[in-house]
């Protein structure tokens, strides 16, 4: 023994010398590979990658599990050594119902650092670190050491920074193309609400970009809210939400214009009246004082007519407005003449034609004004029919005739003739369209 000291040269009290390299070389080597890993991560977050593959990474690297979670504890993604599925999915969901994890998320956020939660339900330590994009945290990496290959505590704290930041890079990026892509759609969308194409095979292209279905029938609607508070994003997200992911829309100013295919093959909208219907009803809960009118255009079998249905559901918001009918559904064809009359700038102008027609049954000594104008619409939908009218209005013939004739006496009318017949149904549909009607 002596002899062999003698030989390597050493003093006494040195012995402890070889333990000290070994030490020394351990470190050395655990700082290449966490240099080495750092190389790999940043290089991810240059290429087209993505959350995945960062977990995958360090799974591989550390032996343990890693996860990205929402701040809902939603899993993003996770991954395992040997097992990037649902096995290293589930390690994670036994870890999100731990007491303390909730905390020591937020406390990571705000410190904009990561932090250690030892034994956090099982016997391993977890690494929470935030994923910072600009001053927002839309999710955290967890690194659950499993006891596989082990860093060191160090390590894998610096480690589990460095791939925080990487999936910082990369959900900074998935926005930034997330936001060019919608601004890209919004201009397509309002390409075709407003017909700003070249030609029809070039409105084509842009409806086949947006998912558009040349091979069912569409209808507009168009979402007006009649007050701030509710933004167009609101109705807009419960658009989305109300089971219409197949639809197109667009947010303009203070309205949602939504392109909504239909299932069936007549002209009829009965999907997008209950997706409107749904739509009012949820916002009147949340917004109980907030006015919703939605107008829905006629069918459309191509995309190039996809402007003119919009057209027809704005000018519907519009004619609901103007007779006072807002809060409702209401749909292009069922207008009838109304989109007519109310094209007139003047509504006075139509309430002193209905008044020149029939304002004098209003002075008849009677009292029977409505009865008359009662009598006289139901008369006219009946076909001229005495009988049926008194069916309808539960009285006899006789009195649906004398209050016919009363009409005449009182207003010079002469209903047999064709002009004066349509004066006064004019008239009618008039006081009906300015919410006067009896």
């Amino acid at each position: 023994m002596v002899r062999t000291m003698r030989g390597s040269g050493q003093a006494p009290g040195t012995g402890a010398a070889p333990g000290a390299r070994g030490e020394a070389a351990r470190e050395v080597l655990a700082l290449r590979n966490l240099v080495a890993v750092y190389r790999h991560l940043s290089g991810l977050a240059v290429q087209d990658a993505d959350l995945a593959a960062v977990t995958r990474l360090i799974a591989e690297q550390t032996g343990a599990t890693v996860a990205v979670v929402s701040p809902t504890m939603d899993i993003l993604t996770a991954a395992a050594p040997g097992d990037t599925g649902e096995r290293a999915a589930q390690s994670v969901r036994d870890l999100v119902v731990h007491p303390r994890l909730g905390e020591v998320l937020t406390a990571a956020s705000r410190a904009r650092r990561p932090l250690r939660l030892p034994g956090a339900h099982t016997s391993a330590s977890v690494i929470v670190a935030p994923v910072l994009v600009g001053d927002d945290v839309p999710a955290h990496l967890l690194t659950l050491d499993t006891g596989g290959q082990g860093t060191g505590e160090d390590s894998s704290l610096l480690l589990t920074e460095h791939a925080a930041t990487i999936c910082g890079v990369i959900l900074s990026r998935e926005r930034v193309v997330a936001s060019a892509a919608g601004r890209v759609r919004d201009d397509l969308v309002e390409g075709l609400l407003s017909g700003r194409g070249q030609d029809r095979a070039e409105t084509g292209r842009w409806a086949t970009h947006l998912g558009y279905d040349p091979g069912r029938r569409h209808h507009v609607l168009s979402v007006a809210l009649g007050a701030a508070r509710a933004s167009p994003a609101t109705a807009l997200d419960l658009l989305r939400r109300a089971a219409a992911p197949d639809a197109i829309t667009s947010v303009r100013d203070t309205e949602v214009a939504v392109v909504l295919p239909e299932p069936g093959e007549d002209g009829a909208a009965p999907r997008a009246v209950r997706l409107g219907t749904l739509c009012t009803a949820r916002l009147d809960e949340l917004f109980p004082e907030v006015t919703v009118t939605i107008g829905i255009g006629g069918p459309c079998y191509g995309p190039e007519q996809i402007r003119h249905s919009y057209a027809q559901a704005r000018r519907t918001v519009e004619t609901a407005r103007r007779m006072g009918r807002t809060g409702r559904v209401v749909a292009f064809g069922d207008l009838g003449i109304h989109r007519l009359l109310l094209q007139v700038p003047d509504l006075s102008e139509l309430r002193g034609f209905a008044d020149e027609v029939l304002g004098k049954l209003s002075a008849d000594p009677s009292g029977q004004f409505q009865a008359y104008l009662e009598t006289l619409a139901c008369y006219f939908r009946e076909n001229a029919s005495p009988q049926r009218a008194a069916r309808v209005l539960h009285v006899h013939p006789n009195t649906v005739s004398y209050r016919i004739h009363r009409v005449e006496e009182i207003t010079g009318l002469d209903l047999g003739n064709y002009r004066e017949r349509l004066m006064a149904q004019v008239a009618l549909e008039i006081l009906d369209a300015v919410g006067e009607a009896p």
